[in-house]
This record gives structure tokens, C-alpha cells and sequence, in this order.
């Protein structure tokens, strides 16, 4: 009896001994930086000739390269509007009217007044000629009736600008975008002018007439150019220096993201524009052939140029590191590796080009250190590494790295 019970606690022991075994082997397996948890993973790629390309990207909107606002320079009752919106006109084409009759009528008298004051100069020629008439009276007579006809002659000046500023023209060539008034509405006169333009060459759009504000204060017809659009966007000041008028460059519109318009850089302000502690400036591209369709505001990415090297030694952009102010990178030798010193030339989204240093067909190594996790989860990999689904790292299931696909940037 004594001996089966003996036996019955070294079995039961030996039972709690193998569990308690195994479950300290999952605690260390847990909390051990195991070979699963961190492992240092190799890859190479042979130095090859590429075009290597920097580039920097911003924000833009589309804008019309001419706008010019079309107002009345003297006030009155609008008369007549000859154009709706939609309509392209040519510059100084009639726009619309205000009453003119007051205006006629002032000329009409301006101008039997200059007849007048013609003939009363005539007159005192004459008797300045005739012996029997003063001298010193005559001289004093065509001398205020020659005063008299300057005077009559600018008022008919006067009044045939008034006239004139009855009649409302384009202040130059584009579509009709708004309208702000109706027929039988008052114009209020103001003798500013609004009219403007944002076109690559800077020339300001010129009004036939002077302008005045309407009811709303603004102008009474809009002129937009749909057909000479350009992208309004701003640079940051790191890139700033980097980007110069001439240089290519991409738009992408968020309208239609599969169709990206080529465009060059028109100007660049040299005066910053800041908003809190962001330092940016004014850039203005030119569309080289725009898809018809597009409109002032819509929305885009820009990609601009700013460096190429053709048929330049690249690498991955992730065998390049920088020590000491050096760039190194590994380099197979004799199936060792081998780290070597190296001049770079322009930076890439995903590639440098290597000036010296190395030569085409040496393979240069790439190192990403990959952590594992649940089967089929993305792998997450250090800055600029290799290929996949992992930011830089191998592939898998997560989000891929800038750059996407080998030696992208994580």
C-alpha cells in the first residue's frame, strides 16, 4: 500500500516537473530576441547604367493665365447687356451699355458751343485786319476769343469720352465668366481700375475704358481665358534653389489622376510667402498640351525636374549610407564584403548615381533587418531596403515602402 502511493506522487511530481518545464521554455522563447524576433537579412544587385532623376514635388491649382474685370467708367442705368455668360469675345468687343442720351445731348451743345466760339474767332480776325478798329482792343479780342475756342474744344472732348464711357468693351480676349448686374440696374461709377492678369509673362490685362464697380462692388462683367491656363503652386524653401524656369515638369490632376499633363516652370517669385512657420514660394507652370476641359481651380500634383544624369552608374538608394560625412557601401569581393568609399552625383526617388568609386557589374549590397510576425502579416524593414510589402523591408502583407520595389525608400 505504502509503495503504490509512493509511486503515485513520483509520477504525479514528474508530470508537474515537464509542465513547469515547458512553460518556462514559452516564457524565454517570449521574451528572448530569438533569431525570429530580429535577423539581419543580405541582399546584392549589381551596379548598373540608368537614368537617374531628382525631383520635387508640390501641391497646385489651376488658374486662368488672363483675368481682366469689364466696368462702366461713368454711373447711369444700365441699358443693355450684349453678352451672357459663356460667350468668348475678342478684346474691345461691346459688352453692354448704360443710357447715353444725357451723354449725347452734352456733346451735341459742346459742340454748337466750339462752332460759336470758331466764328467769334473769325469775327475778331477780321476786325483785328480792319484799319479803322483799335489795335491794342482787336489783339485783346482774338486773344479771348481764341482762349474761348480752346475751352470749346475740350468740352467737346469731354463730352465725347462721356459718351463713349456709356459703351462697355472687353478689356481683353477670353470667355465671359459672370455678369454682376441686369438691365435697368444703376452702375455706380469708379475710376480704379481691376483689371489683371496672372500670365507667365507678367503683362497686366488693359481695360478699354475706365472701370467702376457695381452694385455689389466688384465688376460688372468677369473675362476669364479658359484657353491659356496655367498651375498656381508654391516650392518649399529646401527645394526652392533647386527649381528654375525652363525645367519640366508633371501635373497630375485629382480629377483625373491616370492622365498627367506635361508642363514647364514659368517663374519662380523671389519674395517668400509665409504662413506661420512655413517658408514657401509662388511658382507658376505652363501647361504644354492641356486636355480640353479643364477649369480654373481644379486641384493637382506637381513634379518637377530638377535634376538628370542619362546613362549614369545607379544603385539602390539603400546600398548608399553616409559616415563621417563619407558615402559607403558594401561591395562583394571574392565572396567577401567589403565596404568602400564612393562619390555620388544626383539623388533619386529610388536610385543615386555613383560618379567614382565604383565600376558597372560590381554587386553592392543591400541590408534590411526584417522583424517576423503572425504568418502572412507584413514585415517592416529598415530605411531603403529591399523590396516588398514592408516599409523598405522584404515582402509581405504590408504597406510598401516610397520608392515600391527594390532598394525603395521605407
Amino acid at each position: 500500500m505504502t509503495r503504490a502511493r509512493s509511486f503515485k506522487a513520483w509520477v504525479i511530481n514528474g508530470v508537474l516537473i515537464v509542465l513547469l518545464a515547458g512553460a518556462g521554455f514559452g516564457i524565454y522563447q517570449a521574451f528572448s530576441p530569438g533569431k525570429n524576433a530580429a535577423e539581419a537579412q543580405t541582399r546584392s544587385t549589381p551596379v548598373r547604367r540608368a537614368t537617374v532623376t531628382e525631383t520635387v514635388s508640390a501641391a497646385g491649382t489651376l488658374a486662368s493665365g488672363y483675368t481682366g474685370t469689364a466696368n462702366f467708367a461713368t454711373a447711369g442705368k444700365v441699358a443693355s447687356i450684349d453678352v451672357k455668360v459663356g460667350d468668348v469675345v475678342s478684346a474691345g468687343q461691346k459688352l453692354a451699355t448704360i443710357e447715353s442720351a444725357q451723354a449725347a445731348k452734352e456733346l451735341q451743345v459742346a459742340k454748337a458751343n466750339l462752332s460759336v466760339a470758331q466764328d467769334n474767332l473769325d469775327a475778331a480776325e477780321t476786325a483785328e485786319n480792319t484799319p479803322s478798329t483799335g489795335q491794342n482792343s482787336a489783339q485783346n479780342s482774338v486773344a479771348s476769343a481764341q482762349a474761348k475756342l480752346d475751352q470749346a474744344e475740350l468740352d467737346v472732348q469731354n463730352a465725347q469720352t462721356a459718351l463713349d464711357d456709356t459703351t462697355l468693351h472687353a478689356p481683353g480676349a477670353g470667355t465671359v465668366t459672370a455678369i454682376d448686374g441686369t438691365v435697368g440696374q444703376r452702375s455706380s461709377s469708379n475710376t480704379s481700375s481691376s483689371s489683371q492678369s496672372s500670365a507667365p509673362n507678367g503683362n497686366q490685362g488693359n481695360s478699354s475704358a475706365a472701370t467702376s464697380s457695381s452694385s455689389s462692388g466688384g465688376g460688372f462683367i468677369t473675362i476669364t481665358n479658359l484657353a491659356d491656363l496655367v498651375v498656381d503652386t508654391s516650392i518649399a524653401e529646401i527645394d526652392v534653389s533647386k527649381v528654375k524656369g525652363g525645367q519640366k515638369a508633371t501635373v497630375t490632376l485629382n480629377s483625373s489622376p491616370d492622365k498627367p499633363v506635361q508642363a514647364t516652370v514659368s517663374s519662380v517669385d523671389l519674395t517668400p510667402t509665409t504662413s506661420g512657420s512655413v517658408v514657401s514660394y509662388r511658382t507658376k507652370l505652363a501647361l504644354t498640351d492641356p486636355p480640353e476641359g479643364l477649369r480654373p481651380g481644379q486641384s493637382a500634383s506637381v513634379v518637377v525636374t530638377v535634376a538628370e544624369a542619362r546613362d549614369a552608374l545607379s544603385v539602390p538608394a539603400a546600398a548608399v549610407r553616409t559616415a563621417g560625412g563619407s558615402n559607403i557601401v558594401t561591395v562583394q569581393e571574392n565572396g567577401q564584403n567589403v565596404q568602400r568609399q564612393v562619390q555620388v552625383g544626383i539623388r533619386g526617388e529610388s536610385t543615386v548615381q555613383i560618379t567614382s568609386g565604383l565600376s558597372e557589374g560590381e554587386n553592392v549590397v543591400l541590408t534590411a533587418t526584417a522583424t517576423a510576425g503572425t504568418a502572412g502579416a507584413g514585415r517592416t524593414g529598415g530605411t531603403g531596403g529591399l523590396p516588398g510589402g514592408g516599409a523598405g523591408g522584404f515582402p509581405g502583407g504590408g504597406q510598401r515602402g516610397t520608392g515600391g520595389g527594390f532598394g525603395g525608400r521605407g
